[in-house]
């Protein structure tokens, strides 16, 4: 079953940087959509940002010009490189692609399990 890693969260002062990584295992192929997603505690999870397989991005309005994601489609990673960073950033982030599963060639959603980000005031 594929799997994604993330790495990189944790506590930083507000203004502080943060970069968060996340791997895609081998059995997932063909990836297409790669994504960050955030929840904090009492509120839905919600797009951070999100990088298409020939490179156009999207963001959330309240990180444009803070947070920048980029991918490396020979690595199977994505990365979101967080600047500027505020209380209200705080938040579990969450990798996401769609890919296919080569076990099948299925087209499936995976989800990584998550990395707290803290921003401390």
């Amino acid at each position: 079953q594929g799997q994604l890693v993330e790495s990189g969260g944790g506590l930083v002062q507000a203004g502080g940087s943060l970069r968060l990584s996340c791997t895609v295992s081998g059995s997932i192929f063909s990836i297409s959509v790669m994504a960050w997603y955030r929840q904090a505690p009492g509120n839905e999870r919600e797009l951070v940002a999100r990088i298409s397989s020939g490179g156009d991005t999207n963001y959330a309005d309240s990180v444009k010009g803070r947070f920048t994601i980029s991918r490396d489609n020979a690595k199977n990673t994505v990365t979101l490189q967080m600047n500027s960073l505020k209380p209200e950033d705080t938040a579990a982030y969450y990798c996401f692609v769609v890919g296919r599963d080569r076990t099948n060639f299925s087209l499936k959603n995976y989800w990584g399990q998550g990395t707290q980000v803290t921003v401390s005031p």
